[in-house]
């Protein structure tokens, strides 16, 4: 085989003039004391992401603090608005998989690449940063960046350098997917955390380890194209651009990047109407014409990423009957969401993906508004106006593509009202939902739960389907949160996952994915379309059909 070189207004909501008062206690960047160019970020999550090379706070944090400073052997082209986004060279310039030994891969490395720090980027690197997250027995093992990656490349076992620029990766099993999965694991200096490892007091090598991830999270050194130059924690980084970025093409056009959490959309909407930033995420849907008219630009555009419930399948569950679950899925009015609710800003989702993508398939369950059929359901269920199925959902205030969860939960329980449920919302923080959903179901996290709101991307077969519907993916392994265990789901991953040749793939995948909405396996409800609201001072930003977005063309006027 050759190389491949692939290039109702929710009382939960703050009124804005309270909001942009709230936020004279942040702070904030002035932009008239700035003498280089600068784009200030208010971002959804409520902390900065983790930044010592493996994020958290799910892909916002990938898009933020990962794909800022960090390069990953196979990186996203982001280059298209209207394209899907693919998979390109990233530090590897070209990869296969041995012809007689599909456990193994061999991945050919880009020559005279630096991180930050200034040492040199090789195979030694390569190995050091699949060790610090798979190797429990090496120093730079970290068991707090283990969760939020291994989970998302469970396949790979080992890295072992051939020479200077060549690494062999070896999976547990044959596993096509594995260019996709190194998109999640990030290359992070061994040279700079060795200096703070040694730097560190006392002889237990543990407590070294930690000492010196704590120091790398502040003065972190990727090969990404920007570079760290100022770190508050739970309140700003501050990263400036990398003029030596080894993709000339890449190197930002801004000087500097200004990162601020402000989980709350209605702040974030003040902050940018007071022009203390220049771009926000998810800004408040109520706000949108006040925005427009004052000249401020909505760029928007549909990302694989599903907004879902994800069901508990264990014993007990209200969700183990196949009509509770079907006649929620018909008892929601999508449409009337995305118009009466969101301002437009998404898409109704039928399944993980929608008609014409390759990995549809043909279900035979039709996902629609039909709230008669799914009373119908329900009644045959044994439930009805006197008698409702109480459920539990876990979600959170804000977060990396949860878009506006609570009103749009507060939607869906008003709405499966009317078809016999009683909703309960059990809402946390951000992050911490995001933890228990690697714990799953059966955990005492999941607080009396039955269903998790946790939304998802579906840009690539591991995370659209496989860590959700294989047995094997059940915690603490991924993201199986409902410990779903159907033996056709089983058998088609493995169909899918032992299939190298691209086509016959597809038609795996589609297969399994029919399957998937067949058996009502979540509640699908939207897909996002990344909304975010920019200062007319902001061009050069070219909205991908990603999670991601490449800020390096972005360009900030005086």
């Amino acid at each position: 085989m050759p190389m491949l070189s692939i290039r109702k207004r929710p009382a939960h909501r703050l009124p804005l003039t309270l909001a942009a008062a709230l936020l004279t206690g942040c702070t904030l960047v002035s932009g008239a004391a700035l003498a280089e160019s600068t784009l200030r970020i208010g971002m959804t999550a409520a902390d900065i992401p983790r930044t010592l090379g493996q994020p958290d706070q799910g892909f916002e944090g990938n898009r933020f603090t990962g794909l800022t400073m960090y390069d990953a052997l196979v990186n996203w082209d982001l280059s298209s608005a209207t394209k899907p986004s693919v998979l390109v060279p990233g530090l590897a310039t070209e990869w296969k998989v041995d012809d007689a030994d599909k456990t193994k891969w061999t991945f050919k490395l880009r020559p005279d690449v630096k991180f930050h720090d200034g040492s040199p980027f090789n195979a030694d690197a390569v190995v050091w940063n699949v060790d610090k997250v798979l190797n429990q027995s090496a120093p730079q093992f970290d068991a707090s960046q283990v969760g939020v990656t291994a989970s998302r490349m469970p396949t790979l076992v080992s890295a072992k350098k051939i020479d200077d620029l060549t690494v062999e990766l070896v999976t547990k099993e044959p596993d096509s997917f594995l260019p996709y999965n190194i998109t999640n694991l990030f290359m992070a200096s061994p040279t700079q955390w060795k200096k703070f490892f040694d730097a560190a007091e006392g002889a237990d090598a543990k407590a070294k380890s930690q000492a010196a991830w704590a120091a790398f999270a502040k003065d972190a050194s990727g090969t990404g194209p920007w570079k760290m130059s100022k770190f508050v924690p739970r309140e700003r980084l501050e990263l400036v651009k990398n003029t030596d970025y080894w993709d000339k093409g890449r190197v930002p056009k801004t000087d500097k990047m200004v990162l601020l959490p402000m989980p709350e959309a209605n702040a974030r909407t003040a902050a940018l109407l007071a022009g203390q930033v220049d771009w926000i995420e998810a800004p408040a849907p109520d706000a949108l014409p006040q925005l427009r008219q004052r000249g401020f630009m909505i760029r928007s555009n549909e990302q694989p990423h599903v907004w879902p419930w994800q069901f508990s399948r264990v014993e007990g569950s209200p969700w183990n009957d196949i009509r509770v679950r079907k006649a929620a899925n018909l008892c929601v009015d999508r449409e009337g969401m995305r118009d009466g609710l969101l301002g437009g800003l998404m898409a109704p989702a039928t399944g993980t993906v929608e008609p014409g993508h390759p990995w549809r398939g043909n279900p035979t369950f039709q996902i629609k508004y039909d709230p008669e059929a799914g009373k119908k359901l329900m009644q045959e269920a044994g439930f009805g106006p006197s008698k409702k199925l109480t459920v539990k959902i876990q979600t959170s205030a804000s977060g990396s593509g949860q878009m506006l969860p609570l009103p749009m939960n507060e939607y869906l329980q008003q709405a499966l009202a009317e078809c016999y449920f009683d909703v309960q919302l059990d809402v946390i923080e951000w992050n911490t939902l995001f933890t228990n959903w690697r714990r799953g179901a059966k955990d005492p996290s999941a607080n009396g739960s039955n269903a998790i709101n946790v939304t998802y991307a579906a840009m690539d077969p591991f995370f659209a389907l496989v860590r959700f519907l294989q047995s094997g993916m059940a915690p603490p392994t991924s993201n199986n949160w409902g410990f779903i265990n159907n033996p056709k789901f089983d058998e088609l991953v493995k169909k899918a996952r032992s299939t190298f040749d691209p086509a016959a793939r597809d038609a795996a995948l589609a297969e399994l994915h029919a399957a998937s909405v067949d058996d009502a396996a979540f509640l699908y409800v939207a897909h996002d379309v990344g909304p975010r609201a920019l200062s007319p001072k902001v061009s050069g930003l070219v909205q991908p059909k990603s999670w991601f977005v490449d800020f390096s063309p972005v360009v900030v006027a005086p």
